[in-house]
């Protein structure tokens, strides 16, 4: 039986999280239900400063967070950019990959560190369930393959990534999957990105593909929380979304698709690359 090593990144700076709690029920769900012997170990990388060696690990998936997605000069963050290109360094000389997701706050920490566009403050603090609008790239994301157009997900952040570097996303071979619903009430407001495939192995996510109707419930119990989702929905969708939290087709269905794919996928590459290298 192969053996998956997966590594969990914690980048919540010891805040409480209902995110981190998701991302580990989903894991474990992945290690109780797979054909894999799979192996997790956690990582606490903001507040205690780890971070996982790339080399013994397959699968990372690296958490969202609070505060500035920009640099402050502390350890943790050189070794975190460091981490990023090890990992593609590691990906371009082996034939065995490394698997990576990132979710909100890294995922603005790559975005930064590869220079794919301008990472600013929001005008306001956003929190609730979005809708997720694919790009045409995003059409043929396997990752979205069984998600309407567009996906619901919870979003939960003060950052946004907007105007795309080009350039940037050339040389590295990425693509923008995923972007923001269109405001026309709002002008001069470009649309956020929402989902990078930065590689066949590393994806990232501005919104929270782990997040379910529990963490949500419990994140309104925020006033903060619940004070954006008024001033950027409404109070009568804030009612609308309480009473459409468990829906199947929304984030229920987001959070049974994407992080699940993601380790599956991921897996079965590292499975066939690794019968090929034995053979």
């Amino acid at each position: 039986m192969t053996e998956i090593k997966l590594a969990l990144l914690d980048m919540n700076n010891n805040h409480p999280n209902q995110g981190m709690r998701n991302i580990r029920e989903i894991s474990a769900a992945f290690q109780k239900n797979s054909e894999f012997e799979v192996k997790i170990e956690y990582f606490d990388v903001r507040y205690k400063n780890e971070m996982p060696n790339v080399s013994d690990f397959d699968i990372f998936i690296s958490s969202g967070g609070p505060g500035t997605p920009h640099k402050e000069g502390l350890d943790w963050e050189e070794k975190f950019s460091n981490f990023l290109d090890e990992i593609l360094a590691f990906n371009k000389k082996n034939e065995q990959k490394k698997f990576l997701f990132l979710i909100c706050h890294s995922f603005q920490l790559a975005s930064i560190h590869w220079e794919i566009g301008n990472v600013c403050k929001r005008r306001s603090y956003s929190f609730g369930i979005m809708p997720i609008h694919k790009t045409d790239e995003g059409d043929e994301e396997f990752l979205f393959q069984n998600l309407p157009d567009p996906f619901f997900a919870v979003d939960s952040r003060a950052y946004q990534l907007i105007e795309p570097n080009y350039e940037s996303i050339y040389n590295l071979g990425a693509k923008l999957v995923a972007i923001e619903k269109f405001r026309p009430h709002v002008a001069h407001l470009e649309r956020a990105i929402m989902a990078i495939r930065f590689s066949d192995e590393i994806f990232g996510t501005q919104f929270h593909p782990e997040a379910d109707p529990l963490g949500m419930m419990e994140n309104l119990k925020d006033e903060a929380n619940k004070e954006a989702m008024i001033e950027n929905y409404g109070l009568e969708k804030y009612h609308e979304t309480l009473d459409r939290i468990n829906d199947e087709d929304k984030i229920v269905l987001t959070q049974a698709q994407i992080l699940p794919r993601f380790l599956q996928n991921a897996a079965e590459q590292v499975q066939k690359k690794s019968e090929i290298l034995v053979c």
